[in-house]
């Protein structure tokens, strides 16, 4: 569908739907970016909804939302607030209104405006009705009203079913003020509701009646239009982080050489990675649902013992429960990728709400000296980079290694370029298919743990190999031979070397590069994971008020890149937001005595752009005072 109205040309907008857990905010909002990605937009979503299946209806504890920013350039965020707020009852509303700056668009659902539903969240009277709404241009529509007249025709539905299209109505409408094409959507539906016709019919008849209602009503003045982002040639896709990673690990072990085992117990927010991994068989991939977390990651050590490339998903609750097999997979020295795309905590926390609160975690959470890489992704569509980089550093050092993602990157979704496969860096595994030592009769024996003098990685043999027979356990082993051994300069020698051989991961990883465009700041802003988003648009904001600041991103947080040292010392300030109560901050005070200045939040929700400019402005003028 098209529009003979003429357009106001924006260069970005933020959207945010909002309303009950039933309405189907997120598949608005997730057809919308859709929508947009189509056109070529460069965008950001932040979807945002409670753990619960179904929280009671009405109430503030079952609003969901889905926000979404999208632009003709380059864009980090999914925005602080909303240019629009589409409110499908007086909770979404109350829920969200202090995020709408006055001036903004409010579009309310009033048929949920009763007294009963006001009651549920305290309001006396409709905020519709009175004043308080005055600062705001707000479209009081009844929404579900029109949409259950615009499907009079459908017999078939109940008044229900038809009021289940509201969203629909709602997506055509904002579909025609954002100048958004529906055919996509339209395709969408037919392909999710073929089998049932008049289900697909109804909901195509309330997108196009939104559609119409916005190209006939007065209410609107011109539809908005947003070009496309300039961006370089070639493929794009939109992608959510946990697809991402799921690619990425798929093509780590197609880079490898090796199939790859996913042993998973489903948990919020890192579910999707096990669904997006079962349909990846053809590529020689093979996903089991395990009965727990345990027995999940026990599965994915047993298939690297067997030569494959072993990863468990899960969260930080599943962590702690993996915590003693990621700790024999330390002293098999065998690959194995666990990644945790973190929530908020402790125990089951906000099972569906983003936090970087294990870290630590990560680095200590397992008895004796454990040490194990850790590696984060900084965007959703970099969790593909990431779990390439996870897979490449697990197989190449022969160690397990966290990836921590999380939930603000796993469901959060950007456009993507496609990678050519030559483009990927190659890695193939090179398994044990000699005998490499003698024993005491001077015969030729397999030695498990003879080592790669490069990387200290252990030799890898598959089991049955022939000739290749070999012990490996959770008690301390020779380190040669593998035998058992209570020696103590043998454990002393083991210990050591495992943890040098994780040092060694900072010679492949190169150096902690800093983005100080004038040469000359004294302020850096450094970050790690899903911060650097809000970090560098916090930085970028204050450059172009002249301001010199520098910013620095670590991807690798186990070992930290070799220079890192070097630019902590490098600057008067150095602040790292975190969304946890400081445990990068902690881990860089102690490695390198330098004084970090710490900004933390643990609200379930990312940084927003204002609040670290303000940081990052108190923290220049001290340095100037």
């Amino acid at each position: 569908m098209s529009t003979s109205t003429p357009t106001e040309t924006r260069d970005r907008v933020i959207i945010r739907f909002a309303g009950d857990s039933g309405d189907g905010m997120q598949l608005t909002g997730d057809r919308f970016t859709a929508d947009s990605a189509a056109l070529g937009n460069d965008l950001s979503t932040l979807p945002n909804f409670p753990a619960e299946i179904r929280a009671p209806q009405g109430t503030m504890a079952g609003v969901s939302s889905f926000q979404l920013h999208f632009a003709s350039w380059d864009i980090l965020t999914p925005g602080d607030a909303p240019d629009v707020l589409v409110a499908m009852n007086p909770a979404a509303l109350k829920a969200n209104l202090a995020d709408v700056p006055r001036g903004a668009t409010i579009i309310v659902n009033t048929d949920e405006f009763s007294t009963r539903n006001l009651k549920k969240v305290g309001w006396t009277s409709s905020p519709v009705d009175d004043d308080s709404l005055d600062s705001w241009h707000v479209h009081p529509l009844p929404l579900t009203s029109i949409t259950v007249e615009a499907l009079a025709e459908f017999d078939s539905l109940t008044r229900k079913e038809k009021q289940r299209a509201k969203n629909m109505f709602a997506l055509g409408l904002l579909s025609w003020m954002y100048s958004r094409p529906i055919s996509a959507t339209e395709e969408f539906l037919t392909s999710k509701f073929g089998a049932k016709p008049d289900i697909l019919a109804a909901n195509l008849a309330a997108l196009r009646a939104g559609w119409n209602y916005g190209e006939t009503t007065e209410d609107f003045a011109v539809p908005v239009m947003v070009e496309a982002a300039p961006t370089p040639p070639g493929t794009y896709r939109n992608i959510t982080g946990n697809t991402a990673l799921a690619l990425g690990l798929v093509s780590g072990a197609h880079r490898a050489g090796r199939p790859l085992v996913l042993g998973s117990y489903p948990i919020t927010p890192a579910s999707d990675v096990l669904h997006a991994l079962s349909g990846f068989k053809r590529h020689n991939v093979t996903t089991i649902q395990a009965e727990d977390e345990i027995a999940a990651v026990g599965m994915a050590l047993g298939a690297s013992f067997g030569g494959s490339i072993g990863v468990t998903t899960t969260s930080g609750p599943g962590v702690a429960l993996k915590s003693e097999t990621i700790g024999l997979a330390v002293s098999l020295e065998l690959p194995l990728v666990i990644v945790d795309v973190q929530r908020g905590g402790p125990s089951t926390g906000l099972p569906t709400k983003t936090e970087q609160s294990d870290l630590l975690q990560a680095m200590f959470g397992r008895n004796g000296e454990s040490p194990v890489p850790i590696i984060a992704p900084q965007t959703s569509a970099d969790c593909f980079s990431a779990a390439l980089e996870a897979v490449r550093i697990a197989t190449t050092y022969r160690t397990p290694v966290f990836l921590l993602s999380d939930g603000y990157l796993a469901n959060g979704s950007e456009p993507w370029q496609v990678p050519a496969v030559e483009d990927l860096p190659h890695f193939p595994v090179q398994l044990a298919t000699e005998t490499n030592g003698e024993d005491a009769k001077g015969n030729a024996v397999f030695h498990p743990y003879v080592r790669d003098e490069e990387t200290l990685a252990r030799a890898w043999a598959v089991p049955g190999t022939a000739g290749l027979e070999h012990r490996v356990g959770g008690i301390e082993k020779d380190s040669k031979t593998g035998n058992i051994s209570y020696d103590p300069d043998n454990h002393d020698l083991m210990v050591r070397t495992r943890a040098e051989k994780v040092a060694k991961v900072a010679d492949g990883i190169g150096d902690l590069e800093v983005d100080d465009p004038t040469g000359d700041a004294s302020v850096l802003v450094l970050g790690w994971g899903s911060t650097y988003g809000p970090n560098l648009a916090a930085v970028r904001r204050l450059r172009t008020r002249g301001e010199s600041v520098a910013h620095a991103h670590l991807r690798h947080l186990s070992p930290f890149p070799a220079n890192t040292g070097e630019v902590l010392r490098r600057y008067e300030r150095v602040i790292v937001p975190e969304m946890n109560l400081g445990q990068l901050a902690m881990l860089l005070r102690a490695e390198y005595l330098v004084d970090i200045r710490s900004h933390t939040s643990v609200r379930g929700l990312p940084f927003k752009v204002a609040d670290l400019v303000e940081v990052i402005d108190a923290a220049l003028m001290e340095v100037r005072a």
